[in-house]
């Protein structure tokens, strides 16, 4: 048998592991993760009451289900009618405190709109478009105004775009210059709704804006409008608006600098219809200039052989007509670094069938030494007689590469150390490419029959892929087949253009002299072209909906 001591020396570790078990299973947790959270802040008490009438306090207090945060409360919240000392808003916790710093009008609707003020404090979850009301006299204000927001171009719903309303008395005055105090984002399906609105003339917009100022005041906003203001008498729905990217009214430059090559690049705040450039100053070397435009033709590349100057003054001009002038500051001992690259039309090692091969330089190419250039065909070195390599007329930057391609042959162009010379005197390293002409099969050709519903009127046919990326542009004006041969098996769109003006491009419009941008219309059936196929497709273009 067990001795006293033995017996309480079993007992002690007996009871150190059952403490064990037990601590250790009390320090068990729950898994960590989870959905995430988000749901926005929802409002569980107000005082006094939403929609309040012939009231008199002096704060409101607003109780939430969760802790919250104010979020760029000076640009997103707004009270109209305005007041000229503004409120003061205090978040603690769940709680919102709003306290009135000037006299309330009397028999007056207010509508204290927090845009996307209010968040929640963990995911920053936003509690949009929510509205506080109340009236100091017996009626509250509730007229409404509704409708959607399209994009022009693309014709699908956008979401989270202001819409605001201005009174027309106030619209010269504010907008574009002051953030309005009417205002609303659209959802997920492009659907807005004004509320709580009493009888006036307003001007109505809508903006998509890359800054949350609510006023249009940037060149890559878009904006939507109506041209006819709406007198609101009673509710009214099925507004539409028609988002756009607005052109520059006003020519500038947005950038312009000295690439590490010497080039000089100039930045266009808007496309021009057919720019030109000329050096003023230094004027002796504006005859050995080289200048390439973007095919936007919002950019413009500068190259000059000699670059013994400190500074250089330019003219831009449009159909030859003069634009604006500007100038560059450069260091007469400034050095710049070049190195040859090449660019090539081929994608994926793959040469289109029945293209020749483009090369494109990103140096002007002066001088091209025939000796060092090799074209294999399966590794068999051509003869330089095989083969035509030559500059393309007015672009001394590419060249076109003629041969009888053979299908399934692999190729490697080959330019040894020297093959070319830029204008300043550089030669490229050496450098390849391999490619081989792509199958006949892998491509399709699409037939539009395309039915016009008024032939007297001009239309342009827009070819996009499933990105919706403008690949073939067609202006036409009667009835028959639009052709595209050669074309990679995929999926496309087609958008036509109500071309107004006829001048065989999309126009924007100006919100400022209230004109409306070119109407489009986007055929929804989605166009899947199969591999050595023949496709036609019926394009019904629909009358031109009317502009409001």
């Amino acid at each position: 048998m067990l001795n006293q001591k033995s017996a309480n020396f079993y007992n002690f570790f007996f009871y150190i592991f059952v403490a064990l078990v037990i601590f250790g299973c009390a320090a068990q947790q729950q898994p960590q993760g989870g959905p995430r959270d988000v749901t926005p802040p929802v409002l569980v008490k107000a005082l006094p009451a939403n929609k309040t009438r012939n009231f008199a306090a002096k704060e409101i207090n607003l109780e939430f289900d969760e802790f919250i945060k104010l979020a760029n409360q000076y640009t997103e919240i707004t009270m109209s009618p305005t007041m000229e000392k503004q409120p003061e808003y205090t978040a603690n916790k769940k709680h919102l405190r709003i306290v009135f710093k000037d006299t309330l009008k009397k028999n007056t609707t207010y509508v204290i709109n927090f845009g996307k003020g209010i968040q929640d404090v963990n995911e920053s979850n936003v509690m949009k478009n929510f509205t506080y009301v109340f009236s100091t006299g017996p009626h509250i204000d509730s007229l409404s105004i509704s409708g959607n927001v399209n994009n022009t171009l693309t014709q699908e719903k956008e979401k989270d775009v202001t819409v605001m309303l201005f009174p027309l008395k106030q619209d010269s005055l504010l907008f574009g210059k002051k953030k309005p105090s009417i205002f609303t984002t659209t959802d997920s399906s492009g659907n807005f709704s004004l509320n709580n609105l009493h009888e006036d003339q307003y001007r109505i917009y809508a903006l998509k804006e890359a800054s949350p100022d609510k006023i249009f005041n940037n060149d890559n906003e878009l904006i939507a409008f109506l041209k006819k203001p709406i007198n609101l008498k009673s509710d009214t729905a099925n507004i539409k608006l028609n988002l756009f990217k607005q052109f520059p009214e006003k020519f500038r430059f947005s950038e312009k600098r000295f690439d590490v090559d010497g080039k000089m690049l100039f930045v266009f705040n808007k496309a021009l219809q057919n720019p030109s450039l000329k050096i003023i100053y230094p004027a002796d070397i504006n005859n050995q200039k080289y200048v390439e435009f973007s095919k936007t033709k919002d950019t413009a590349s500068v190259f000059v052989k000699y670059m013994n100057f400190d500074s250089i003054r330019v003219a831009v001009y449009d159909n030859n007509k003069p634009v604006d002038t500007t100038y560059l500051l450069k260091q007469k001992k400034e050095t710049f670094t070049r190195v040859f690259n090449f660019k090539y039309n081929v994608s994926n090692d793959k040469l289109k069938p029945g293209n020749d091969l483009k090369i494109t330089s990103n140096l002007p190419v002066d001088v091209i030494d025939n000796a060092q250039i090799t074209l294999k065909e399966d590794s068999i070195g051509l003869g330089s007689s095989d083969y035509t390599l030559q500059k393309d007329t007015g672009n001394v930057k590419s060249l076109t590469l003629k041969y009888r391609w053979r299908q399934n042959a692999k190729y490697e162009l080959i330019f040894n150390p020297g093959a070319f010379t830029d204008i300043y005197g550089d030669k490229n390293k050496f450098t390849s490419k391999k490619f081989q002409p792509d199958k006949p099969e892998n491509y399709s050709s699409l037939t539009l029959k395309v039915t016009l519903p008024d032939t007297s009127k001009a239309y342009v046919v827009e070819l996009l892929n499933d990105q919706k990326v403008v690949l073939e542009t067609t202006p036409i004006r009667r009835n028959g087949p639009v052709v595209y041969k050669t074309i990679l098996t995929g999926k496309y769109f087609v958008r036509v253009i109500y071309d107004e003006n006829k001048n065989g491009r999309w126009d924007s419009g100006n919100v400022h002299l209230k004109k409306q941008p070119e109407n489009t219309w986007v055929n929804e059936k989605e166009i899947t072209l199969r591999p050595n196929w023949e496709a036609e497709e019926p394009i019904v273009v629909p009358r031109e909906p009317l502009t409001p």
